[in-house]
C-alpha cells in the first residue's frame, strides 16, 4: 500500500517565499493547502507546480481573522484528514518610517499580520495535530534576520519578528508532549518582490544607502523542505539562510 502524502499548509503561498516553498513541497510529493489573500495568485502557484489537482487545496485566507483561520484548518481536515506541516510564512514589510512617526494603523497591520496571524494558525495547528492519529506534526515559522538585529526605522517589523522567536520557543516547549515540533527559519535578502528594494539601495545603520545582495528564494524553500522531512523525533529549532555578503554580523 502506498504511504499517504504528508499534508502541509503554507500561508502567504501566492508569491515570494511562500510560492517557492509551496511548489517545492508539491513537487516533493506533499499535499499542500495554499493560503493567502488572493485566490488568483494561489491558483497560479498551484498551476505552475504541475501537481495534480487532488494534491492541493486553495483556501483564500486572512490570517488576521480568527474565523477565516479556523475555516482554513477545518477545510484542511475535511479534505486531507490531517496536518503534518504548517509553514507560518505570510507577512508584510511596509516602507521604513521613523519610530516617532509610525502611524498606529501601520503598527497594527504589521503586528496583526506578522505576529497575531502566526499565533492564530499555531493555535489551530495544535488543536488538529493533538487530536489526529497518529498525533503530532511540525510547525515552521518564518522569522527573519530582523528577529535578531533590526534595520533602521523598522520598529514594528522588528518587534513582530523578535516576538516570532518567542512564539517558536513557546510552541516548541508546549508542543513537546504532544509530538509537535516547532522551528524557525530566519531569512536574509531572498530575491522576492518584498526584497526588490535591496537591489536599489536601502538605509544602513551608518546612515548610508547601500545595495545589498540577494539569494534565490529556492534556497529558502529547500531549507524548509529539509526541516519538513525530518522525523518528529528530530527538530531544527533555528536555521538562518541568507546572502553571504549581506550585512548581518556587525550590522549596526
Amino acid at each position: 500500500m502506498d504511504t499517504p502524502a504528508k499534508v502541509a499548509i503554507v500561508t502567504g503561498a501566492g508569491s515570494g517565499i511562500g510560492r517557492a516553498t509551496a511548489q517545492t513541497l508539491l513537487r516533493a510529493g506533499y499535499s499542500v493547502v495554499l493560503a493567502g489573500r488572493r485566490q488568483d495568485a494561489l491558483e497560479g502557484t498551484a498551476r505552475e507546480s504541475g501537481a495534480p489537482a487532488a494534491r492541493f487545496l486553495v483556501v483564500p485566507t486572512d490570517i488576521t481573522d480568527p474565523v477565516t483561520v479556523a475555516r482554513l484548518f477545518e477545510r484542511t481536515r475535511e479534505t486531507f484528514g490531517r496536518l503534518d506541516v504548517l509553514f507560518n510564512n505570510a507577512g508584510v514589510s511596509p516602507p521604513g518610517v521613523l519610530l516617532e512617526d509610525v502611524p498606529y494603523e501601520q503598527w497594527k497591520l504589521i503586528i496583526d499580520t506578522n505576529l497575531t496571524g502566526p499565533f492564530l494558525c499555531t493555535q489551530q495547528a495544535f488543536r488538529l495535530m493533538k487530536s489526529q492519529q497518529p498525533r503530532g506534526g511540525r510547525i515552521i515559522n518564518n522569522g527573519s534576520i530582523s528577529a535578531h538585529v533590526p534595520r533602521p526605522n523598522s520598529a514594528p517589523y522588528s518587534c513582530a519578528k523578535h516576538a516570532i522567536t518567542g512564539l517558536t520557543k513557546s510552541a516548541s516547549l508546549d508542543g513537546r508532549r504532544f509530538d509537535i515540533a516547532c522551528g524557525q527559519i530566519d531569512i536574509g535578502n531572498a530575491d522576492t518582490p518584498m526584497a526588490q528594494k535591496m537591489k536599489k539601495g536601502v538605509p544602513q545603520a551608518s546612515g548610508a544607502i547601500a545595495v545589498e545582495p540577494t539569494i534565490s528564494a529556492q534556497h529558502v524553500a529547500d531549507a524548509v523542505l529539509y526541516m519538513a522531512n525530518l522525523p518528529l523525533d528530530a527538530n531544527v529549532p533555528s536555521i538562518t539562510v541568507m546572502a553571504t555578503q549581506m550585512p548581518y554580523a556587525g550590522r549596526g
